[in-house]
């Protein structure tokens, strides 16, 4: 029988399930679908959104000094990010075979569907470029180290962590021994197909 805290966290899925819906409701009153991986604007929206782009001249006339101080600071750590992005691929390819654990797909979760916005100049796109590779990448990382958490150590925590990964339902409830032992080490768990 699930346990209280599974069962909470079932409900939360569920949340994310309802706001699925309300993402298809948020592309009908912007007026955009979703073609494969490329996003389509109504043309009278797309016209409209055109309208609203700041121009680059404007963009950077206009632009904050500590913003632009903050520049070197943001984008120096596409640095390690790019470390730590070598190191995933490195880690997933030769560990995750050894554990029999699915692969975490890269694309899943570094996404840059900005680019279809024309109301962003080719500035703010290159932000948002960024942002979504870093954001993206951290996503990706929580995904690897949360199936590696899972083979290896499938222990809920004491006390409740702000974020708890998708497989965390399916770990045993602190101090449940017997619970660590069913789950300890199965890579043909249910909740690897769950999360593919």
């Amino acid at each position: 029988m699930p346990s209280k805290i599974s069962q909470l966290i079932e409900n939360i899925e569920k949340s994310y399930a309802e706001l699925k819906i309300e993402y298809r409701k948020a592309m009908e009153k912007y007026g955009f679908n979703l073609k494969g991986k490329k996003i389509i604007f109504l043309k009278n929206i797309k016209d409209k959104n055109k309208a609203l782009k700041l121009s680059i001249i404007r963009h950077i006339t206009h632009a904050k000094l500590r913003h632009l101080l903050s520049l070197p600071f943001i984008y120096s750590m596409i640095i390690p990010a790019l470390i730590l992005d070598f190191f995933l691929l490195v880690y997933q390819t030769f560990a995750f075979p050894l554990y029999r654990l699915p692969k975490v797909k890269r694309r899943d979760y570094i996404v840059y569907d900005r680019r279809f916005l024309d109301y962003l100049n080719i500035i703010q796109k290159v932000h948002c470029l960024y942002c979504s590779y870093v954001n993206g990448l951290f996503a990706y990382a929580v995904e690897i180290a949360a199936r590696t958490e899972r083979y290896w150590c499938p222990i809920k925590a004491a006390s409740h962590p702000k974020s708890p990964h998708s497989f965390y339902k399916e770990f045993a409830d602190y101090g449940d021994a017997e619970g660590f032992q069913k789950t300890y080490n199965k890579a043909d768990f249910k909740c690897f197909d769950k999360n593919l």
